[in-house]
């Protein structure tokens, strides 16, 4: 659980590699588009804070987050990349719909990263309530797609 009222995406920039050689990828949902327009939103901010060319940053939108897993791997495949961002956020509702949706998206995701040369960043909220959401979304918690943002950096890096 989340420290209340703490920002947890606080990055030292100094540890980070730099960011202005690789191209990035970024998967983003349509549903629950408040959110994921956050995450996405932070996830660019920190990528050009370190360094990232907007040029060298493409975003592609996908209908939800169950579709983020062929929409990552298209991108993989058409386009020269050095890590993608799936961007999503399920909010429990009252079936069993978010228990498939959630646990379909984080396998279809790490299939990626087993079977791809690309890594591919999990930064899909799984959030009880929306405001749970709004506040991992550039809210009281920071901003988890920022997070993933200095993810895929390192791990770029790492790749290279």
């Amino acid at each position: 659980m989340a420290t209340a009222n703490k920002n947890l995406s606080v990055y030292d920039k100094t540890t980070i590699p730099s960011a202005k050689d690789f191209r990035f990828g970024i998967v983003v949902s349509e549903w629950n588009a408040k959110i994921t327009q956050g995450l996405y939103d932070g996830a660019m901010a920190a990528l050009l804070d370190c360094g990232a060319r907007e040029e060298n940053i493409i975003k592609w939108n996908v209908p939800g987050s169950f579709e983020l897993i062929y929409g990552s791997k298209k991108m993989i495949a058409d386009l020269e990349v050095d890590a993608v961002i799936a961007i999503g956020s399920v909010i429990q509702g009252e079936t069993k719909h978010f228990d498939f949706v959630c646990s379909a998206t984080a396998q279809g995701i790490k299939d990626l990263n087993v079977l791809q040369n690309v890594p591919v960043i999990f930064c899909v909220l799984t959030d009880n309530t929306m405001q749970q959401a709004v506040d991992r979304s550039g809210g009281i918690h920071g901003n988890k797609g920022a997070e993933a943002a200095i993810a895929a950096i390192k791990m770029a890096a790492l790749g290279k």
